[in-house]
């Protein structure tokens, strides 16, 4: 089994190396790093070619001329991997909000599902202690009230950036269609596999609060979540499940 590791970065510069290194560590093989960074400020993309450079073999990185957006990012690497032979694709984040403790479960899940997503908001699912409750509230409703009602999903955390693909899901999804190019460039990819008829299973995660740095989630990136939703149940509304 190849395992590619897709993750999108903008200043992770002091996350990066700690990250590489814990995944590099896990039980697998055939595995391999994508780092897609968008021309960080403070040189990200810099430490991504030392590491690929003393790992040869073991990283590939993506360099994109500015901050084009979470939803390219991933597109973007989605489709290396695949051009590599990935036969497993993980999306996550570099800041260690998403454990690569994890990942060894939901790959071993990804035998009887299409796509596997760490989620917070399931059964045994959590986030960090030091939310604020109006953070909790509009993520929690967001995704348990907002999504749902809108697009009719059983997906219980639809905005997970923490996800395992098979290859054969990947390629049902026709990244020039995605329109998203933000967080909810997450809720687009799980409406579809919805849409889609994939089998999707939700594992619960504790959700560790970005160690260093900051948030990236802006208020124009969270406007764009509200409308961007009714978008996408438009867009997709003749979508069917595939056969097979």
């Amino acid at each position: 089994m190849k395992l590619i590791i897709v993750i999108p970065t903008y200043n992770e510069a002091n996350n990066l190396p700690k990250m590489a290194e814990a995944l590099w560590s896990l039980p697998f093989k055939d595995r391999h790093l994508i780092i897609v960074d968008d021309n960080s400020p403070d040189g990200t993309g810099e430490i991504a070619n030392q590491l690929s450079a003393a790992h040869p073999g073991q990283m590939t990185v993506i360099h994109r001329s500015g901050k084009q957006g979470l939803g390219t990012a991933y597109a973007e690497g989605f489709q290396a991997a695949l051009a590599m032979g990935a036969d497993v694709v993980v999306q996550m984040d570099a800041d260690f909000s998403h454990s690569p403790d994890y990942i060894p479960d939901m790959i071993a899940r990804l035998e009887n599902y299409d796509v596997v997503v760490g989620s917070r908001f399931v059964t045994g699912g959590s986030t960090d202690e030091r939310w604020s409750w109006w953070r909790f509230l509009l993520s929690w409703w967001a995704n348990q009230v907002y999504t749902r009602l809108i697009l009719g999903i059983p997906v219980k955390d639809a905005t997970a950036g923490f996800k395992a693909f098979r290859r054969q899901t990947l390629e049902a999804i026709d990244f020039g269609a995605v329109v998203s190019n933000g967080y909810v460039f997450q809720v687009e990819i799980a409406y579809l596999c919805y849409k889609l008829g994939l089998r999707v299973q939700e594992t619960p995660i504790y959700f560790e609060d970005r160690r260093i740095g900051r948030s990236k989630m802006d208020v124009p990136i969270k406007i764009e979540a509200v409308w961007r939703v009714w978008q996408i149940r438009w867009r997709y509304r003749h979508v069917r499940p595939t056969s097979g």
